[in-house]
């Protein structure tokens, strides 16, 4: 069954098919040969993005890619990362590279994961599980969001062996919340990562001027059909169906408070997302966080708040070791990653890529990106004198101005 999903998903858009697995009408696709020929010529994250936009139905592809209002973080995140050099080293042994390193206390073979995007069955018909799935197979971390088209159930059986964490959205039910942290306990799941940044979802305009809904034969996962949770997204009252469901259902009275709260429900490790301040990541500490990941929400809440590359350093410096310190936002080269992780950062998350890949070639699309981000950053490593991730020391980047102060 997934070999023919792989081979009826890739580019071209000639008609409508019925999807396997009941998940209503699809794309029909160019056939397996012409996939092939595609996927060999897509050789960075930069040609899926661009085979992507050819691929997805408008609604979905600027769901995936838009930002908040006028989208300046969008592209500042972006932009931050290239304003940081990276200054190598040479006649150091490279002979024998390691990328391995530890999340939580789990060894992981890379020092980048799978950030939480919702509804990737918009995407390929397995979305999140193939995503997942592709995490397993290089040996990294998978974020299961909580709005997602795939249960936490579902992924516990299709990816038993890759280590999932949970991003939870506290709903204004907390009884549903509750419900949510003991399925993921139950499902296997190593970590939570509530998502501080969303009392409500930020002005996307082209979810706007679309009308953004999520097609009819998919429905929010973790919920039953028919359920407001599940289908609220469905529809929309003339404005985002996504911003809509938020709003009537997530909470925006959190606190705090709310933290010691979550922390009290679970033994699970608790990751706060969305940190954008020092100040924030003391009061996460404080409250019980077991990591912070620095995130401006792929830059979709507020235009204007500063690239996640840039605020890394100031966190770094407040937690002063505390507790391990994530990223993500606007990284798609291994230089990307090489950078962050010599600002502090124990991994790097990515979350569009991975969009890309899933568009482009479903679970192997996805193996695909998170392969080319290896060979990408082993070759930075290689380059700039690193044998292992602990070779990459802050000494090793430095800002752009720094070279117009000379």
């Amino acid at each position: 069954m997934r070999s023919h999903i792989r081979c009826e998903l890739t580019a071209g858009q000639s008609g409508l098919t019925q999807s396997p697995r009941g998940l209503g009408p699809l794309l029909t696709r160019e056939p397996c040969s012409k996939k092939s020929a595609m996927s060999s010529s897509l050789v960075c994250v930069q040609d899926y993005e661009e085979q992507a936009t050819k691929i997805l139905p408008r609604n979905a592809l600027d769901y995936y890619r838009s930002g908040a209002t006028r989208e300046i973080t969008l592209q500042e995140n972006k932009d931050a990362i290239k304003r940081w050099y990276i200054r190598p080293r040479f006649l150091r042994d490279v002979s024998k590279r390691s990328m391995q390193t530890t999340v939580l206390g789990h060894t992981v073979n890379v020092p980048f994961g799978v950030a939480p995007t919702a509804m990737q069955r918009m995407a390929t018909p397995d979305g999140e599980s193939a995503n997942a799935r592709a995490a397993g197979k290089i040996g990294t971390v998978f974020t299961l969001s909580t709005i997602a088209t795939t249960s936490i159930e579902e992924i516990a059986s299709e990816a038993p062996d890759t280590l999932r964490f949970f991003q939870l959205y506290i709903y204004k039910d907390r009884a549903v919340t509750a419900s949510l942290v003991k399925r993921a306990e139950a499902a296997g799941f190593s970590a939570l990562v509530l998502t501080v940044d969303a009392p409500h979802f930020g002005i996307r305009l082209a979810d706007l001027r679309n009308k953004f809904t999520l097609p009819p034969h998919l429905g929010m996962a973790n919920f039953q059909t028919g359920d407001e949770k599940s289908n609220r997204v469905n529809t929309s009252a003339g404005g985002s169906g996504i911003n809509e469901y938020v709003k009537s259902l997530f909470d925006p009275s959190l606190t705090w408070d709310d933290v010691a709260w979550l922390k009290r429900l679970t033994h699970l490790p608790i990751v706060l997302k969305g940190i954008l301040t020092a100040e924030d990541a003391l009061l996460g500490l404080k409250a019980g966080a077991t990591g912070i990941w620095v995130s401006n929400h792929g830059a979709r809440q507020v235009d204007g708040v500063p690239p996640s590359i840039e605020a890394l350093s100031e966190i770094i410096k407040a937690v002063d070791g505390r507790c391990e310190v994530y990223v993500d936002g606007g990284f798609s080269e291994g230089t990307d990653i090489f950078k962050a992780l010599a600002l502090g950062a124990r991994m790097v998350f990515l979350g569009r890529p991975l969009l890309w890949g899933l568009a482009c070639g479903g679970e192997e699309g996805a193996l695909n990106i998170l392969n080319i981000l290896k060979g990408e950053l082993d070759s930075t490593m290689a380059l700039s004198g690193c044998a292992s991730i602990n070779d990459i020391t802050k000494d090793m980047v430095i800002r752009k101005d720094h070279y117009s102060r000379l």
